[in-house]
């Protein structure tokens, strides 16, 4: 029994010392790759950067570069070893696609694919603000696989690219301007009337810094529901949407934290409501 484990041990011994200058090689070859693609993915990122001014497209193309340089290294390396079956039967029986699919599950194929309708599409860019079913942040990085999104909050959240690209995604920054609003409840009184305290509003709001006064970025106030001496204002401002918490969000909260505080000042009765 002892003597069949030696030959056993032995066979196998040999047998690594025929193939390790192979493995040695395979390793090398790995190596190269790695560096190549490392340094090939950094000049072709900067490039890109250069002329096409989308660090969004740019990013993902890099990173499919560098992934393609490292598989083309890791199947020259299969081959070196003695694989060179296994690499031809992959890619023989259903192409380079086949070969993603079942190299990397279904699931992740559809998200790179996913990515890449993403990274040509381009519904968004890099810092935009964006809303996908009820996460809403500014967007960091197109992955090969995921989104990032950051929160208000801080949060980071990873998306995968098959559900940015399924899911209804609403963009608050890809137009220059964007419009808000808020709703006013006042009693303006028996003497007054609904027009002198719209008049009053419309020069709070457009005298704000931050608010659009420029055609056809107007402020204008509708009348939604009026009972006796009480009317229900609805406010429309519009605001640059680059920043989108700190020129809307912010603009917004101060606006109308600031139309309370003016029409008090003003004289109106204290149930004066904005939501």
């Amino acid at each position: 029994m002892l003597q069949d484990l030696q030959r056993v041990l032995h066979t196998y011994w040999e047998s690594f010392l025929f193939i390790a200058p192979k493995l040695l090689i395979a390793l090398v070859v790995v190596s190269v790759a790695l560096a190549i693609a490392k340094r090939f993915s950094m000049l072709l990122g900067s490039r890109l950067r250069g002329s096409a001014h989308d660090p969004l497209l740019a990013d993902f193309l890099t990173n499919v570069a560098k992934w393609g340089m490292l598989l083309a290294g890791l199947l020259l390396a299969m081959q070196i070893v003695g694989l060179s079956g296994v690499v031809s039967g992959v890619l023989g029986a259903a192409g380079l696609t086949a070969f993603v699919v079942g190299f990397a599950l279904k699931d992740i194929a559809e998200n790179f694919l996913a990515g890449m309708v993403l990274a040509f599409n381009r519904p968004f860019h890099i810092h935009d603000t964006v809303q996908i079913r009820d996460m809403l942040g500014q967007v960091e990085a197109l992955n090969l696989r995921t989104t990032i999104i950051r929160t208000f909050e801080g949060k980071q959240i990873s998306l995968p690219n098959a559900v940015v690209l399924r899911e209804p995604l609403t963009n608050f920054t890809r137009n220059e301007y964007i419009r808000q609003d808020f709703l006013v409840s006042v009693d303006y009184g028996e003497q007054k009337g609904p027009s002198q305290i719209i008049d009053k509003i419309l020069h709070y709001v457009n005298n704000t810094e931050g608010v659009e006064s420029t055609p056809p970025y107007v402020s204008y106030i509708t009348l939604e529901k009026s009972a006796g001496t009480t009317a229900d204002l609805r406010v429309y401002f519009w605001a640059q949407s680059e920043d989108y918490r700190r020129q809307v969000l912010v603009l917004k909260s101060n606006l109308m934290q600031g139309t309370k505080a003016m029409l008090s000042e003003a004289g109106y009765p204290p149930t004066t409501t904005v939501s």
